[in-house]
């Protein structure tokens, strides 16, 4: 192969793993001048492939949808990635079908080496699919969409549609995808609400590409994860209630943290905050975080309000009663 191939292959693998690079870049990392980066581009443009070309400081190469998919090149870490990847979304809710994911992994693995399809296989055979499968579809295209602007840090606009089915304009700087409870959901720093927020992926419609970059916000892995977690308690509820407690918005949510998602001031002094759960045990869990002292009171909803009192009561007379006898402890051999 010659130098000149060699080179334009490179180019065009830095350019499948960035949104966008500027000409000087490019030429540092291949080692050439700008103009062979342009005579490069010119050449990788012949073979169809749709390279976008911006002057000025700010300008640079970007490579961009055409009217048919060019050859793509893959290492062996990303054609193994890939397949697995085919294989797991091929059981997933995604808009389409598993016919679609299927025909696409039986073109890329009838390429693979040898080696490469075993890798594939132990890999698949080890992936337990996250539990989306019977969650709302997602479409594969807004999916894409998501996780190009995740990748490159790419400020995004697209329409919102809320848990209470209020539709809205949303700026975010997006920062992960993740399949938890039966869903799909989007991370990322709101903009205009100045905090990060989650997103229902099946919710959001007009994702909108508006070419500013991002420095990422600091996140630990812990953090996001729990706030996915909190997220999935957004879905309607069998059991849901208000707790209005006496302690102000800003206090509680020192206290809380990213539990105190929903809460809003209530008057002077006092936060209203959302609980609930498939069962009264769980919301009732929420309200045993509350922190000690603090008044409250709950619009908890019959017949679970009655069930509650009832446990609380049994629970009371428990801790008023004398404590069973002791039981012996066992002395070590």
């Amino acid at each position: 192969m010659s130098d000149t191939t060699t080179r334009a292959l490179s180019l065009l693998n830095l350019l499948q793993t960035h949104r966008h690079w500027s000409g000087s870049e490019l030429a540092s990392r291949l080692g050439v001048t700008e103009r062979t980066v342009r005579r490069d581009v010119d050449r990788l443009r012949e073979l169809g492939y749709r390279i976008e070309s911006a002057p000025g400081a700010a300008g640079g190469y970007r490579l961009e949808a055409g009217s048919a998919v060019p050859p793509l090149l893959l290492n062996d870490d990303e054609a193994v990635a890939m397949a697995v990847g085919l294989r797991v979304a091929a059981e997933q809710r995604l808009v389409g079908g598993p016919e679609t994911t299927l025909t696409a992994l039986a073109k890329l693995e009838q390429v693979l080496p040898a080696p490469l399809r075993r890798r594939v296989g132990a890999l698949a055979a080890a992936v337990q699919p996250g539990a989306v499968r019977s969650g709302a579809a997602v479409s594969t295209e807004v999916l894409s969409e998501l996780a190009l602007a995740c990748r490159d840090h790419e400020r995004l606009r697209f329409t919102y549609t809320s848990v209470t089915g209020v539709q809205g304009s949303r700026r975010v700087e997006p920062h992960l995808l993740a399949p938890a409870n039966r869903n799909w959901y989007l991370l990322g720093w709101d903009l205009d609400r100045e905090d990060w927020r989650t997103f229902r992926i099946d919710r959001i419609v007009d994702v909108q590409h508006t070419r500013v970059l991002f420095a990422p916000r600091e996140l630990d892995a812990a953090t996001a994860a729990e706030m996915v977690f909190v997220a999935t308690s957004w879905s309607p509820q069998k059991i849901e209630a208000d707790v209005v407690m006496d302690l102000p918005l800003e206090q509680m949510k020192e206290v809380f943290g990213v539990w105190s998602q929903g809460a809003v001031a209530e008057g002077d002094g006092r936060t209203r905050w959302p609980i609930g759960g498939p069962d009264w045990r769980d919301a009732l869990y929420g309200m045993l975080w509350i922190p000690e002292g603090v008044e409250y009171a709950t619009d908890f909803p019959e017949p679970d309000r009655a069930t509650l009192r009832e446990s609380l009561e049994r629970a009371l007379r428990a801790l008023s009663s004398p404590p069973p006898p002791s039981r012996p402890r066992r002395v070590p051999s």
